[in-house]
């Protein structure tokens, strides 16, 4: 009976009522599509890991079954890696994309790789992997434009005893392995960490805003689920019809942000992170993460929707007569003060799971002191308003402080963000040298024969340089004149020069760090759009949904005389006046928070990206704000009651 009931309810609500429900339902769309990102996001990078993790061997122990090298070449200023293979027994198993062991003098090439040697010239890349070649399958690859190239050796061969840098950045050394399974390797598990923490940072805000969507329209349910209590229902019965109802609209919209992200995935797979985009594949949870997000979601607003039924239960005819409820407690802020006291001593331990949940309680404890800082930001405001839409903004952040927060909450949790990731933007360093030299590091004793050598082979590629030897470092500088085609062609003639080496440049040797710099400032982007768009749907849609609660308010203030006008100015200073607060604050919770992070003095970058939030968090929400606007015409055009 309560489901029919609420069905019922639900279908009758009137053509206002259904635009609240519709507002719910895309706010929990929005919630589930961005989730389902941030979820996503983490099985895409551990994804990553393991396709790339045959190439960082782990040595074996005993029975080794072939030798595994690496190195990073370079073409047109991308990163090449280069796997070296060499069996010790027949019938070893290939490594991942490739149908069969590599034979010695065999190369497999990737896709990527394979287009850009028939693009070139021969002598600017292709000659540097002579022999038969295949194509390296999706299987190995970290992402599809990576640039693989997988070499066939002996045993004996220079290029599997030579001895190389243990520096991971050069590559990896020669190392008799039982497996080609490996290990993820070290950079791809620092991507994984920073991902947990993006996440959070992500998670954190939607899943408030998916909690504060069961509350928009809250006065209406209110008011009828009181009527219903009034006439003779249970709390038991007014609890079920809640949860259905809340459950009902939420397990729709959740089902429609699905779609929505499925829909959007093939574009998110072109944000280019760790060297290139991402497999489409990558961005889609398993079968049951997403259905364990398709539950969590709407479980999170029916319990959302049933924390705001005491009064309801306790004093339907209070609700009825819409007496103020009780002011809220101190306790709230003091929680806040607690965890951010506690921060800096959390974050000295680094450890991942540890930070991720004191930026959690952070987040929560923001959310939870928010409307009580609201109550006296209207108290302050009434104390100096000077005109009536000043006093009625004032009166209604005093009334309701929890709808007014629910308004600004979105840009006050995104202000978190920027504070926290803004200051952790690193600016750019480093740079080309001029001009461009390329460094071999030759084998003791043996300085003198490779610097002949290459003087030699640079001469019959007619590449003008200038080769000279310092210590065991033989240094080719190529002039200033020397293009991006004419170092791939040096590149080329000194390939092979000395075994299990790659000639490099400076550039070359800065590019890993350049690299993750350049990843975090994409991952600070996507984090803060994903923030901003949050904001930006919970301004605007928690906006019409106060509109839709204060009708027959707003409809009485009209007939009464107030000007159209009035009425709007003062829902726009209810909204701005705590934003300009709570916004601020937040920022500054932000950057207390991401002090025991920095390294250095704040970046150049940073300062512009708290710059840029604070400019786009006021705008949308105004812009937003703005769009509600015709509905509040549209209410206190005719306010006579209402059957709905």
């Amino acid at each position: 009976m309560n489901l029919d009931l609420t069905w019922r309810l639900l279908k009758g609500s009137g053509r206002k009522g259904m635009l609240g429900t519709w507002l719910t339902l895309g706010a929990v769309a929005v919630s589930t599509a961005l989730l389902l990102f941030a979820v996503a996001v983490n099985f895409a990078f551990a994804a990553r890991a393991e396709r790339g993790a045959w190439r960082n061997p782990v040595p074996a122990t005993s029975d080794a079954l072939a030798i595994e090298a690496s190195r990073f070449d370079y073409v047109r200023d991308q990163a090449i890696t280069v796997v070296d293979l060499a069996a010790l027994k027949p019938g070893v198993p290939p490594p991942p994309g490739l149908p069969r062991f590599p034979a010695p003098g065999e190369v497999w090439l990737s896709p990527a790789l394979a287009d850009l040697a028939r693009q070139l010239p021969s002598d600017q890349l292709a000659k540097r992997y002579p022999g038969p070649k295949g194509v390296l399958g999706d299987e190995g690859l970290v992402h599809p434009g990576e640039l693989v190239a997988v070499v066939g050796h002996t045993p004996d061969a220079p290029a599997m005893t030579a001895a190389r840098s243990g520096d991971w950045t050069e590559g990896k050394p020669p190392t008799k392995v039982a497996s080609l399974a490996g290990v993820p390797s070290e950079d791809s598990q620092a991507y994984q960490v920073l991902t947990v923490v993006a996440s959070v940072l992500m998670a954190v805000p939607l899943l408030v805003f998916g909690g504060a969507a069961a509350r928009l329209t809250v006065a209406r349910r209110d008011q009828r689920l009181a009527a219903l209590r009034l006439v003779g229902a249970t709390p038991g019965q007014v609890v079920g019809m809640t949860v259905a109802e809340a459950v009902i609209v939420a397990l729709a919209g959740a089902l429609v942000g699905a779609v929505a992200f499925a829909a959007a995935a093939p574009l998110l797979a072109g944000i280019e992170m760790q060297g290139g985009p991402w497999f489409v594949a990558d961005l889609f949870p398993s079968p049951l993460v997403l259905a364990g997000v398709l539950i969590a979601v709407p479980l999170l607003v029916g319990l959302s929707a049933v924390a705001g039924l005491r009064r309801v239960v306790v004093s339907p005819l209070g609700v009825a007569k819409r007496e103020t409820p009780p002011a809220m407690r101190f306790v709230r802020v003091l929680a806040l003060l607690a965890v951010l006291a506690a921060f800096p001593l959390l974050a000295r331990d680094r450890s991942v799971a540890v930070v991720a949940v004191a930026l959690a309680l952070a987040f929560l404890c923001l959310n939870l002191a928010g409307p009580w800082v609201v109550g006296r930001i209207g108290r302050i405001a009434a104390g100096f308003a000077r005109r009536p839409a000043q006093l009625l903004a004032a009166r209604r952040l005093v009334d309701d402080p929890r709808a007014a927060w629910r308004t600004v909450s979105g840009v006050a949790l995104t202000g978190f963000v920027a504070g926290f990731i803004g200051l952790l933007s690193p600016g750019a360093f480093g740079g080309e040298a001029e001009p461009p030299q390329l460094r071999v590091t030759a084998p003791a004793g043996q300085v003198e024969q490779v610097t002949a050598q290459a003087r030699e082979r640079l001469a019959a590629a007619k590449v003008t340089s200038t080769v000279q030897a310092s210590k065991n470092v033989v240094v080719a500088a190529l002039g200033s004149y020397a293009d991006v085609a004419t170092v791939d062609r040096a590149r080329t003639a000194l390939a092979g020069l000395v075994p299990g080496r790659t000639p490099t440049s400076e550039a070359d040797e800065e590019r890993f760090g350049m690299q993750i710099l350049d990843d975090v400032q994409v991952g600070t982007v996507v984090v803060l759009s994903a923030s901003f768009l949050v904001a930006i749907a919970s301004a605007g849609i928690t906006a019409a949904s106060s509109i839709l609660d204060r009708r027959q308010t707003y409809g009485l203030l009209r007939l009464a005389g107030t000007p159209l006008e009035v009425l709007d100015g003062a829902r726009r200073a209810e909204t701005l006046i705590p934003l300009t607060v709570m916004g601020g604050g937040a920022i500054l919770t932000g950057v207390f928070c991401a002090m025991p992070f920095m390294i250095g003095g704040m970046s150049a970058n940073g300062v512009i990206t708290l710059v840029a939030c604070v400019v786009a968090g006021f705008g949308g929400v105004v812009a937003a704000g703005a769009l509600s606007r015709p509905l509040l015409r549209s209410v206190t055009t005719d306010p006579a009651p209402r059957p709905d």
